[in-house]
């Protein structure tokens, strides 16, 4: 440990040195260390079942999504998730999003967002733990390592031995396997982005788009780099989130914590021995051993520590071997330890101002975006005013505005919409490919999931004053009357 010395120069007579031992181990370290192989060491116990749950369940979700079907009707894709950047939609099974509705993805992040802030407050970096795709392919890359060259002694007997025929059998399966899995996540992604049965066949026929094999070698370097090589490197130096963290917590979120005022003093123990005057940590380090960040939880909270609580198993595993009560690491807050070492009665709070607030807000914008959905329009308008030349006058003294319309059809069938203009005393639409009704009205045809443009003129008497006017484009469907607005304006120049 770094010793310290303080001088306290508070009076010229009572000047004197105070000398105290850093609390953390690693405060004298440089700002980045070469990285120190880790070989974590398989924990037995809830904590380590629960990750095995997470990582399978999270990994069936993100490669099984893209082939899972879902019947939109005729000529239109059966992807129950795809990212469709040729028809510039985002299907989601039974929702359907267009460009201008990206208002819903942002909505989700913000959802998922609360949510992550929600649990921090609640059980500290519990994503990290166990949610993080960082931690649940560096879990799956060390399952393939411990089940080709064995759990931790074995690996770091082999890492120590000399290169030999074993040795180098067991590297190359190692890291094909790892290969493949990277590959595998990489085709898995590009998925997203296009009819996956079409793409694995176009991927290995040769006949994909070069851009799809960039990607799928992209993603695979990465994830061979980051859940192979970089690891617990990835947590430390390249995640800003152990940093943002510390806004999200207070003194009262649970994390993992090693409850001193039961393990202190620490020390080993023999068979026999009484407990009195002592901690119930032996020192064993198994805590450290099962860590796959190869940090010590008895150093208090660290950047470091992704909370994925395997200390916890090891630690209960080694209690139970010598007869004291599990929990010795535990879920709990630095406050609860203090209060107990000073003899007062611990508690958690889940309920606080904190988490409270972050989940009014989660059921607020899931509120916002349910109703929004519930009630979401599928016929859209755009409108856009020519500006060259600003206006044309009429034979009659009156004046002309020309406009483009989109109009946007986001249902699966063919609609007849009309076309309507208000707000200006006196203005009716005249078009030169369209027939204009006795109501002043323009009825066109739009297709399914398509876009429609229209081209019209506005003309307005000539009794209307210079300068900018507002007016409103209205287009309503024939059969169902649902309607779509756009606002736009109408310029009249000054009288000859």
């Amino acid at each position: 440990m770094a010793k310290i010395t303080l001088i306290d120069r508070r009076g010229s007579d009572d000047q004197h040195g105070i000398e105290a031992e850093a609390v953390n181990s690693k405060a004298a370290r440089e700002l980045y260390t070469k990285r120190q192989q880790i070989y974590p060491k398989l924990a037995h116990g809830f904590f380590r079942n629960l990750k095995w749950a997470a990582m399978v369940v999270l990994l069936a979700i993100y490669y099984i999504t893209p082939w899972i079907r879902w019947d939109r009707g005729i000529d239109r894709p059966d992807q129950a998730v795809l990212i469709d950047f040729e028809g510039r939609r985002f299907f989601f099974f039974f929702i359907e999003l267009w460009p201008q509705e990206v208002y819903y993805i942002v909505g989700l992040l913000v959802l998922a967002s609360f949510g992550i802030f929600l649990s921090s407050a609640l059980f500290g970096r519990v994503w990290c733990g166990y949610a993080c795709p960082q931690t649940v392919w560096t879990d799956l890359y060390i399952y393939i390592e411990r089940w080709i060259e064995g759990d931790r002694n074995e690996r770091m007997r082999l890492a120590k031995a000399p290169l030999s025929l074993d040795k180098a059998r067991k590297k190359v399966a190692k890291h094909t396997l790892w290969l493949l899995i990277a590959a595998a996540t990489g085709g898995a992604w590009v998925f997203y982005f296009g009819d996956a049965p079409t793409l694995f066949r176009e991927i290995f026929t040769g006949h994909a788009d070069p851009s799809v094999y960039l990607f799928v070698g992209l993603l695979t370097f990465t994830t061979y780099a980051l859940a192979g090589t970089m690891r617990e490197q990835v947590c430390t130096y390249m995640c800003p989130w152990p940093r943002i963290q510390a806004a999200m917590t207070d003194q009262h979120a649970l994390s993992v914590t090693y409850r001193g005022d039961r393990g202190e003093p620490r020390g080993p123990h023999k068979k026999g021995e009484s407990w009195e005057g002592r901690g119930d940590c032996i020192d064993c380090h198994q805590c450290v051993a099962v860590c796959p960040q190869g940090i010590d939880i008895r150093d208090g909270d660290q950047l470091e520590c992704i909370n994925c609580a395997l200390c916890i198993d090891a630690c209960d595993e080694i209690m139970e071997k010598v007869g004291r009560p599990k929990g010795l690491i535990a879920y709990d807050t630095h406050v609860n330890v203090e209060k107990r070492q000073r003899g007062e009665p611990a508690k958690i709070h889940l309920v606080r101002s904190r988490t409270v607030l972050y989940a009014v807000l989660m059921v607020l914008v899931g509120a916002i975006m349910t109703y929004a959905l519930a009630t979401r329009s599928t016929l859209d308008l755009n409108v856009i005013r020519d500006r060259s030349p600003p206006f044309v006058r009429l034979a009659d003294g009156g004046m002309r505005n020309d406009y483009a319309l989109k109009l946007i059809n986001m249902a699966p069938r063919v609609r007849r919409v009309r076309i309507t203009v208000s707000g200006l005393d006196g203005a009716h639409l005249i078009s030169n490919g369209h027939q204009v009704d006795a109501n002043g009205a323009i009825e066109v045809d739009t297709q399914s999931d398509g876009v429609a443009n229209v081209r019209v003129h506005v003309a307005a008497p000539s009794n209307v004053g210079p300068g900018s006017h507002p007016m409103r484009f209205t287009i309503t469907d024939t059969e169902t009357g649902e309607q779509a607005e756009s606002a736009s304006a109408f310029f009249a120049g000054a009288a000859p």
